[in-house]
């Protein structure tokens, strides 16, 4: 094992700094609860609502009391279906505040619950209408089934168990990420079929009624966020910033498949984008067009040029090293808050592996931070070899922060077989990293021990910043 030291002075005088990041990391922690809270509060408003509307009245008998249950188990799960929306949605409110990998985790979380809810819907009110028409339950799915837009829900359902299906991780592996990505836009068919029939069975959305403007205001809201995000606004930033590939140039070894891509276009400082995020990218060349690339900036954007740098590891990804200079591209972002943005201490230990070199090489060129205050620890398959190793020495040579390549196979940790034996660890790489941001990226099984290691030896959840691309 080999270390790549350079000299770092300490600094120990009180500094406003922490301060201004202490408050700005508490009024990002505020908004994730105020957001959260919201997110409670719209399960709670949907339940309420039906409570208010004489849904109180009706758990005199059995019958009535399932049919109430299955009415609330339908209305919880519509609320949560438009709450993922909205978190994939890429509203700038929630990406700025929790980050998109945090949102998208989410998203991914609520959709067994939904499912859970829409068979409890199901099952309950087949039962409820069962008791209270006193019929056996094949007559009473028949009349059911013969309800105005009860086949279009049933289709919604079938659409929504597609999508959670193909998102288990263990079906996820099996597909292409295109291939996902398209399955998983059917979850915007399933919301359309299966709403109409919550505004004509029954009186529940009568013409006027509190109930019907809450839900058509929050779906109509939750689509127009998604259209206007999703679609307008990327398409309105490519055709503002006319991006264009400028060069392809491999990186390292050429066994290793790894490649800077060079882009250049107009105003890109209007972007905002900063060191640490990512883009979602579209190069607009035959067979490529149709495909969604996220990839970490690798240096800090400038007025005119956007870098990122891009391993092969699939057919879509392999292509990329063919684009010829001069495609057009298309862009969506910036995303995330592996940045500046998170940070809540004047010490920042940036920790990557692989591919996850990119946007630390990117942070690390733009974080504000004195000599002694900044370490990078890097995990390398030998020494002296790294993707970006030699730009990221550089960075640090210059400013003054502390660089560790911590070279061999991977053990039973995040580590080293060989460091693990010597009883290395994060406290012992990075001895001030209980008082210091921590930003991890790589494989994600290695990050999370990394990860689970930074909280065992006392760092909170606002120092541990982490995001990833496998959603």
């Amino acid at each position: 094992m080999a270390f790549l030291v350079h000299d770092a002075r300490h600094l120990e005088r009180p500094s406003r700094r922490l301060v201004d990041r202490a408050a700005r990391g508490t009024r990002r922690l505020w908004r994730v609860d105020v957001l959260q809270a919201l997110a409670v509060a719209s399960v709670a408003v949907a339940i309420a609502l039906f409570l208010a509307d004489g849904g109180a009245t009706r758990f005199a008998d059995p019958g009535a009391a399932l049919t109430s249950l299955g009415i609330i188990a339908g209305l919880v799960a519509t609320d949560l279906v438009l709450v993922m929306l909205l978190l994939a949605a890429r509203v700038p409110l929630i990406e700025r505040a929790v980050g998109h990998d945090a949102a998208m985790a989410l998203h991914g979380r609520l959709g067994k619950p939904v499912l859970y809810l829409l068979v409890a819907h199901g099952m309950l009110l087949v039962a409820g209408y069962t008791a209270a028409d006193g019929i056996d339950v094949v007559a009473e799915v028949v009349t059911i089934w013969n309800l105005p837009d009860l086949p279009l829900a049933m289709l919604g359902f079938a659409l929504f168990v597609v999508v959670v299906v193909t998102s288990l991780v263990t079906v996820r592996r099996r597909l292409r990420y295109e291939v996902w990505q398209l399955v998983h836009l059917l979850s915007y068919a399933a919301v359309l079929a299966a709403l109409p029939h919550q505004f004509s069975v029954g009186g529940l959305f009568v013409e006027g009624g509190w109930q019907r403007w809450y839900w058509l205001v929050f779906a109509v809201g939750s689509f127009a966020a998604i259209v206007v995000f999703r679609v307008v606004v990327p398409i309105a930033t490519s055709m503002r910033h006319r991006l264009v590939v400028e060069s392809v140039v491999p990186v390292g070894r050429p066994i290793d498949g790894v490649f800077s891509i060079t882009m250049r276009g107009r105003r890109l400082e209007t972007l905002a984008a900063s060191g640490g995020q990512f883009f979602i990218w579209r190069f607009l060349a035959g067979g490529q067009w149709w495909q969604a690339h996220p990839y970490s900036l690798s240096a800090v954007p400038h007025s005119d040029r956007l870098r990122i740098t891009v391993r092969a590891l699939g057919d879509g990804s392999s292509s990329l090293a063919r684009i010829a200079p001069g495609t057009l591209v298309a862009l969506e972002g910036p995303y995330g808050i592996f940045s500046e943005a998170a940070r809540t201490r004047d010490r920042i230990a940036l920790v990557g592996a692989g591919i996850g070199v990119t946007p630390i090489r990117s942070l690390l060129e733009q974080a504000t931070f004195r000599p002694g205050e900044a370490t990078v620890v890097l995990r390398t398959t030998a020494p002296g070899d790294g993707w970006l190793l030699d730009e990221v020495a550089d960075l640090c040579r210059s400013r003054g922060a502390t660089l560790l390549t911590v070279p061999g196979p991977r053990g039973r940790g995040w580590l080293p077989d060989a460091a693990e034996r010597e009883g290395l660890g994060l406290a012992a790489l990075v001895p001030a990293v209980a008082d210091s941001d921590l930003y991890v990226c790589g494989p994600r099984g290695w990050a999370e021990q990394l990860i689970a290691e930074a909280r065992a030896v006392g760092l909170a959840p606002e120092q541990i910043h982490h995001e990833r691309f496998d959603w």
